[in-house]
C-alpha cells in the first residue's frame, strides 16, 4: 500500500492553523497533507463534510482529529479509502453515542465554567446556539504551555462549535473496523484526560501514547506529535 495522505481534521475553537507546526513537519518530511476547514455546525454534517473531501482524494488516507475532531473523523473514517484514525486529545465515540453523553460520565474539566453562549441566526428557522471559550480564560484553559502571544492570537480567531453537535449521536463508529491510535493529553484543561483515556480504551487502540501537553498537543509538543502520526502511517502503509 502506497503512503496514505494524511488528513489532518481540527476540532471546536480552533481553525485549520491550529495545526500550523506539524502541516509545516509533515510538509517537510515529504508526506501529503490535506488541513480542511471544519464547519463545526453538527457532528453529522461536519462528518459528511469531511467524508466527501476524503472521498475525492486518489489512494489510501489516514485521518488525524484533535479534539472534536476526533469525533468528526469516527464517522468521517467509514470511508472506503481510510486505513487508519488518529486521535489528538480526542473524542473516540462509540456509536449511537454523543459528545454529552461521553463526557457525561467523567467530571467536568475547567471548560465547562468557561464557555459563551453566542445566538447565531438560522434562516427560516429558530435562532441556533455558537459555543466558545471565553477569551479571557482561553489561554489557560485550552492553550496552556502555549507561547502567551500565539495563544493570545488563538482566543480571539476562535471556530465555534454549534450547540446542537453536542447532543449528534455518531451514527458509525469507524474504530470498529480500522486500525486506531491515540494521545492522551495529560495536563488537558478542555477535555478531562481520563475520558480520553477511557474512549481509547473501550475502542483497543492498536497504540496509545501519553504525553505531559495540555489540550493543544500539536502546539505544545508538534515533534512528538509529528512522529506520532508518522508512525501510524507507516503501520497502516
Amino acid at each position: 500500500m502506497p503512503t496514505p495522505t494524511i488528513v489532518l481534521v481540527h476540532g471546536a475553537f480552533a481553525d485549520a492553523a491550529s495545526f500550523e507546526p506539524v502541516t509545516r513537519g509533515l510538509l517537510d518530511l515529504g508526506h501529503k497533507v490535506i488541513v480542511p476547514a471544519v464547519p463545526n455546525r453538527s457532528l453529522v454534517g461536519d462528518s459528511a463534510y469531511i467524508r466527501s473531501i476524503v472521498e475525492k482524494i486518489d489512494g489510501p488516507v489516514l485521518l488525524v482529529g484533535h479534539s472534536y475532531g476526533g469525533a468528526v473523523i469516527t464517522v468521517a473514517g467509514a470511508a472506503d479509502n481510510v486505513v487508519g484514525l488518529v486521535y489528538l486529545s480526542g473524542y473516540a465515540l462509540e456509536e449511537g453515542e454523543s459528545l454529552g453523553q461521553l463526557q457525561g460520565g467523567f467530571p467536568d474539566s475547567e471548560l465547562a465554567a468557561n464557555l459563551v453562549y453566542t445566538p447565531f441566526p438560522v434562516p427560516g428557522g429558530e435562532d441556533g446556539t455558537d459555543v466558545s471559550v471565553n477569551v479571557e480564560a482561553f489561554p489557560q484553559i485550552f492553550a496552556a504551555g502555549i507561547d502567551p502571544a500565539v495563544a493570545q492570537v488563538l482566543a480571539v480567531s476562535q471556530r465555534p462549535l454549534a450547540a446542537l453537535a453536542f447532543g449528534e449521536a455518531a451514527p458509525v463508529a469507524a474504530w470498529k473496523t480500522k486500525p486506531s491510535f491515540g494521545i492522551v493529553s495529560a495536563d488537558d484543561h478542555t477535555i478531562n484526560p481520563d475520558m480520553e483515556r477511557f474512549g481509547y480504551r473501550r475502542a483497543n487502540f492498536r497504540r496509545v501514547i501519553e504525553l505531559d501537553a495540555p489540550h493543544l498537543v500539536m502546539r505544545a509538543l508538534p515533534n512528538d506529535v509529528i512522529q506520532f502520526i508518522v508512525d501510524a502511517a507507516a503501520d497502516v502503509a
